[in-house]
Order: C-alpha cells, then structure tokens, then sequence
C-alpha cells in the first residue's frame, strides 16, 4: 500500500494554500460546529463530487477538530497529485489482498485518539445532486478493524452560486451517535438520513 509521507515543510505550506485558494475561489465556505469527544479519534464520511472535498474537509479539521488529518484515495489520485501523501493521504497500490491491508491499516489509525481519518463511502465521483449516497463495504471492513472507539462524523458538502460570481460552499456536519451493533446497511441508512436534511437546509438557503 501507499502510505502518507512526513514533511513539515511541505506540510505547512500545503495547509496555508488550501486555506488561500478556498478564500480565493469561493465567495464563502460554512461548516456546522460539532461537538465531538477529543479523547478519541475521527472518522469523517463525506460525499464526493468535487476535487475540492478532501481540501475542504482538511480546512475544516484544521479549524474545528484540530487531529491528524488522513484521507483514503484511489491509487491513481496518490501518484498524480504529488502533494496528497504529505497531507496525510494513503492508498491501496492493487486490488485483492492489499485493499484488506489498507483497511486494516485505516482501522488502526482510528485506534490513535489524536487521528483523524477522512473516507469517501462512495469510493469515487459523483454528482453533486444525487439524491442517495452509496456506501462501499470496505468501510464497515475498515470500522471492524479498529477497536470502534472513534467518533463517526457525517459530512455533506453543497455548492451553490446564487448571484455571485463565484460559488458558496456548505458543509453540513453531523455527530452521529454510534449503536453497539454497526452494520453497513445502518450507517448507509443515518448517513442518508443525514445527507436528506442536509438538502433540505441547502434548499433553504437564500441571498
């Protein structure tokens, strides 16, 4: 598998341009205040539409949840965008045994309280107006594998323009209080439940 990289500089560089060029590109970027237990680790289920979701969700872990910030890509992503291993981004390199391996590898970064671990359940893009989020099995594969002491959190991101020339962002966050039993067909079922209100408040929205 391909695993993150430690940099600081480059780190630090990186964090400092994320935040400038969501400042530059977009009118505004909301998130939802969330309150979460910090002697446990994170783990973020996201939509995915867009190739600014990851910087998103790192802006926002940098600002609210302040962790060690992770993220599951795809092989192809990790080698083309040079830069996403030193923010923490890590990857199966084949298919088969070493996908188990990259899920066993994300489940014991949830064991880490200080880690906070970004996956997009879809496992690639989407459109951004779909009306039901698909959930992959290896995120019940990668829960199972860490001692699921970890706070799950739902995030669902929107754009919109309105009447400005550049677009607004929202991301709507929610702590989701987990069951002793998680399957894959209830975490789906909450997330969906979650992403549902989500457009619902979107809708909302007026300016």
């Amino acid at each position: 598998m391909y695993q993150p990289r430690k940099n600081n500089f480059i780190f630090s560089f990186f964090s400092w341009y994320i935040q400038y060029i969501i400042k530059k590109d977009f009118t505004s970027f909301k998130y939802d205040e969330v309150e979460i237990k910090h002697d446990t680790s994170i783990l973020v289920l996201a939509n995915h539409f867009s190739w600014w979701d990851g910087f998103f969700l790192f802006y926002i872990n940098k600002k609210l949840f302040k962790k060690q910030f992770h993220v599951l890509v795809n092989a192809d992503n990790y080698k083309k965008v040079g830069f996403l291993k030193y923010l923490g981004a890590f990857a199966a390199e084949n298919k088969g045994k070493d996908v188990l391996t990259t899920l066993e590898y994300a489940g014991k970064l949830l064991d880490n309280p200080e880690n906070l671990v970004l996956v997009f359940p879809q496992g690639k893009l989407y459109s951004n107006h779909l009306k039901q989020i698909h959930f992959e099995k290896g995120v019940m594969q990668m829960i199972n594998a860490s001692q699921k002491k970890t706070n799950i959190v739902f995030a669902a991101t929107f754009v919109d323009y309105f009447a400005k020339r550049k677009p607004s962002a929202y991301t709507y966050l929610q702590n989701w209080e987990t069951e002793e039993y998680v399957s894959l067909q209830l975490l789906k079922s909450a997330y969906n439940k979650h992403y549902d209100q989500s457009v619902i408040k979107q809708t909302q929205i007026t300016e």
